[in-house]
């Protein structure tokens, strides 16, 4: 009996999951995330101004912080990212995993600009992408940069979406801990 009772018990603490705001002590990339990650590289924005011809066209996966959002073609959204990075523990307000948050770096490394195709939730209503959101991005960087400012375009392949409020920068350490 006592082994069937662990089993259970080791069974339901397995399904738990971090939820689609990532809600754990560390990062918990969703499954569908995972595999549209599967073979890209962090983006960095020194190494892909430098070799441009290098990056165009390769799969890269970032973290950014919507500073503006506009209707893109057919549809689709353009947003403007402050590429910040993520933090490998999240921020927590009490030992509960329920209080915790993704965490990214408060420091802006670079800005691209990512065409995505959002979710009908994500393009209106109250948590819908708009300036402060937290969107990682996985897709290829196109042979254009932006018309208004020069930096790189991504084509999104696949985004995760934290409204503003479900996630934290590391400037949240003077009031949350690790």
């Amino acid at each position: 009996m006592k082994l069937l009772a662990v089993a259970l018990a080791a069974t339901l603490t397995a399904c738990a999951s971090a939820g689609p705001y990532g809600h754990a002590r560390v990062y918990a990339p969703l499954s569908e995330e995972e595999a549209a990650a599967q073979g890209s590289v962090e983006y960095d924005p020194i190494m892909a101004k430098r070799s441009p011809e290098r990056w165009k066209g390769k799969t890269v996966s970032l973290f950014g912080v919507v500073v503006g959002r506009n209707a893109g073609a057919s549809g689709a959204a353009e947003v403007k990212l402050s590429v910040r990075t993520l933090e490998p523990r999240n921020l927590c307000d009490s030992s509960s995993d329920d209080s915790c948050r993704v965490t990214v770096g408060d420091h802006e490394h670079a800005i691209v600009h990512a065409k995505l195709r959002l979710t009908a939730e994500d393009d209106l209503g109250e948590h819908s992408v708009g300036s402060g959101s937290l969107i990682r991005v996985v897709g290829s960087l196109e042979d254009e940069v932006h018309v208004t400012d020069g930096e790189p375009v991504i084509q999104a392949r696949y985004y995760r979406h934290w409204p503003r409020g479900f996630y934290v920068t590391t400037a949240d350490r003077a009031v949350m801990r690790r």
